[in-house]
């Protein structure tokens, strides 16, 4: 019956995209100025989505925050935000957040993610955001570099920043939760305590932890399979072999820090499973790990939904975050 559910839901959400892609056709065809109306305003109510999407719960006070650029690439200055708690401490236990937007898109001060920001540094945790290279360009070698000069250089210049550099959990949504899982299964498989070093659990919101789970038929994103292939140069496959080197269910073993995984049931932009099958690898190796599922949700429930089971899973977060940090 379940799956039935989740079938016809499905129905329902494609139907509705080829219900839209209709109107804007039968527009066009009756009046090109009027489709052309249409189109804009469909893109208009697009962006005006993604620029008011926030966690949904409500933070008091200013947080104060700070830039700074961590690296020239490329003859770009690429740089990260440091959010602070309103509490006066020499060095503050640390979330180092990584945005998603399918490794092409996506920016440290969009607004989901400056929520997310906001409510960690309302907890009492100082939150590192960082940007990063995008993959029309540059590879994900080129991406993973960054994350790994960003994190360097917040543990380099932890004194400065004021950031206990024994203290820090990696974050990240959907790509950015992919390259937070990928960083820390990898330096955890090869034993590198230096890259490791402070490094107390990962969270992980709807991450690929397999990136060929993107191109299953289940899957109807467009955009996840266009900006995967842009990213890693081509198709699963004709480049398998980097689609599993790139894969973080594929490094994991009995090192790697605890984990949370936080996924919704109807996601439909990086699949559920994917989350499932990491779970299922990290109890094989006994692996401490927590996993939060929101049965109705989709991609980015957290800054879309305002739901009890939404608000629940952010705090269950903190718990675990704080708990991780020892930091109450």
């Amino acid at each position: 019956m379940n799956k039935l559910k989740e079938k016809l839901k499905m129905s329902y959400f494609i139907a509705n995209k080829i219900y839209l892609f209709l109107i804007f056709i039968l527009l066009s065809i009756e009046d090109l100025t009027l489709g052309l109306y249409y189109f804009l305003l469909s893109i208009i109510i697009y962006v005006w989505k993604i620029f008011t999407s926030k966690v949904p719960i409500e933070v008091d006070g200013e947080f104060r925050n700070k830039t700074y650029v961590y690296k020239k690439a490329n003859n770009k200055e690429l740089k990260l935000d440091i959010w602070y708690p309103n509490s006066n401490k020499n060095k503050y236990p640390l979330v180092f957040f990584c945005h998603g937007g399918g490794w092409i898109s996506g920016f440290r001060n969009q607004p989901n993610n400056i929520s997310w920001c906001k409510y960690l540094a309302s907890k009492g945790l100082a939150v590192v955001s960082i940007d990063y290279r995008y993959g029309y360009k540059n590879t994900m070698e080129d991406i993973l570099s960054d994350y790994n000069d960003a994190l360097n250089y917040v543990k380099n210049n932890s004194e400065m920043l004021s950031i206990d550099k024994n203290n820090i959990v990696l974050m990240g949504l959907s790509a950015g939760g992919h390259l937070s899982l990928l960083y820390s299964t990898y330096y955890t498989y090869i034993e590198d305590k230096d890259k490791m070093s402070g490094i107390k659990a990962v969270v992980a919101y709807y991450a690929p932890s397999d990136l060929k789970d993107i191109f299953v038929s289940e899957n109807k994103s467009i955009f996840a399979k266009f900006a995967t292939k842009q990213t890693l140069k081509g198709s699963p496959t004709k480049k398998e072999e980097i689609y599993d080197y790139y894969s973080p269910i594929n490094w994991v073993s009995p090192n790697m820090v605890p984990t949370l995984l936080a996924h919704g049931k109807l996601d439909v932009t990086v699949p559920f499973k994917s989350s499932v099958n990491f779970a299922k690898k990290l109890k094989k190796y006994n692996i401490k790990y927590a996993f939060l599922v929101h049965k109705k949700g989709g991609h980015s429930f957290d800054t879309k939904l305002k739901d009890i089971t939404t608000i629940n899973i952010l705090e269950r977060t903190i718990r675990y975050i704080k708990k991780s940090l020892n930091y109450k």
